[in-house]
């Protein structure tokens, strides 16, 4: 384990790498041509290239032709766990790769034996994980039994709820991994406290994020477009109602919430502009941008689905309408859409300066 904490009866300053600016490739200018009933072929060659992880169908909720979970209350968790929405998880995990040079995790790890991945979806970062690192136990938590049969021997999953009491020991694991949580946790402050005492002295916990609002910098999507209304008028209000914010991450409120957690000593934090589309000039962004807009093209539905007809009250007809509308500006070249993302990795403090030496 690295040994990079400082005294844990000072606070050290968190180390912040700001996004960088996207260049716009001059083929997507507000001069581009743009056929809204033939636009879209930027995301078919990469929508095709992921295949679906099989799932075991445990008696979930039907809604819409879709499914979920289970596990909790009807409304408590709004996304559908069937193979059309885990697609598009499984896009986003390909994405988050991209985003971070073929990286699974931006902390200083040495040798871990023991990792829980909370929220592990379809479990293909916990996969992914164990197949890096053969020797650790890798534990991957969630809501529905989507998890593949086939995992590595090192990595199991269990059906458990985050938000609940934890069961597990204290100083149990060496890295704690949390990703794409947005409009899932009510309580944040209580979430880190539980992986502060679930880590080891030493260990690190790892969580990246998006925020539920589009960004963009050179003026060229209108103040009233459908992105707009999607985040003010649908997911916004929606975690408002739930109590489950879309923007954990906002005003460093994430790093806020790991300080008041315990994690008083190592902290990082990296911001990132995701592009949703092909227009950056930067050729690897531009291809994060394509999977960034396959990620939205096949979960759209299932992002916005339950939502909008079960929290905010609006109609599936109106839900329907909002979807084209949202589809046509994915593939608008003439809008240049980012995404604000951010990860953060803290490390928990040593016991003492002289345990810390003993490490």
């Amino acid at each position: 384990m690295p040994q990079e904490d400082s005294n844990p009866a000072t606070t050290a300053p968190a180390a912040h790498e700001p996004a960088a600016d996207i260049v716009v490739d001059p083929a997507f200018t507000s001069d581009t041509r743009y056929d809204d009933d033939n636009s879209s072929s930027y995301s078919s060659g990469v929508e095709s290239s992921t295949a679906s992880l099989s799932s075991s169908i445990l008696n979930f909720r039907e809604m819409h032709g879709r499914t979920y979970q289970n596990f909790k209350p009807d409304d408590e968790y709004w996304q559908p766990n069937d193979d059309r929405h885990n697609d598009s998880l499984d896009i986003n995990h390909h994405m988050f790769l991209l985003l971070n040079d073929n990286k699974l995790f931006h902390a200083p790890l040495e040798n871990p034996q023991s990792v829980l991945d909370v929220g592990t979806g379809t479990g293909i970062w916990a996969v992914d994980f164990a197949d890096q690192f053969p020797s650790a136990r890798v534990v991957g938590i969630d809501l529905s039994p989507i998890q593949p049969e086939w995992a590595p021997p090192n990595c199991k999953f269990e059906l458990d709820d985050a938000e609940l009491e934890w069961t597990f020991k204290e100083n149990e694991f060496d890295f704690i991994h949390i990703r794409y949580m947005i409009g899932s946790i009510k309580n944040w402050p209580r979430l880190y406290q539980q992986a502060f005492r679930a880590l080891k002295p030493g260990g690190w916990i790892e969580h990246s994020e998006f925020r539920a609002e589009t960004g963009c910098d050179d003026g060229s999507v209108p103040e009233d477009s459908i992105y707009d209304w999607w985040t003010k008028k649908l997911l916004i209000p929606s975690g408002e109602k739930l109590g489950k914010t879309f923007t954990p991450t906002k005003d460093n409120l994430h790093v806020k919430n790991l300080r008041e957690a315990g994690f008083t000593g190592a902290l990082h934090t990296k911001d990132y502009k995701v592009p949703l589309g092909p227009w950056p000039v930067d050729a690897k962004l531009k291809e994060i941008g394509l999977f960034n807009q396959a990620t939205m093209e096949q979960g759209l539905e299932g992002f916005g689905l339950l939502l909008g007809t079960q929290i905010m009250g609006f109609s599936i007809e109106e839900m329907q309408v909002a979807f084209a509308k949202m589809r046509q500006a994915f593939r608008n070249p003439r809008w240049h859409v980012y995404y604000p993302a951010n990860s953060a990795w803290a490390q928990k403090p040593f016991a003492s300066k002289e345990a810390k030496e003993a490490k």
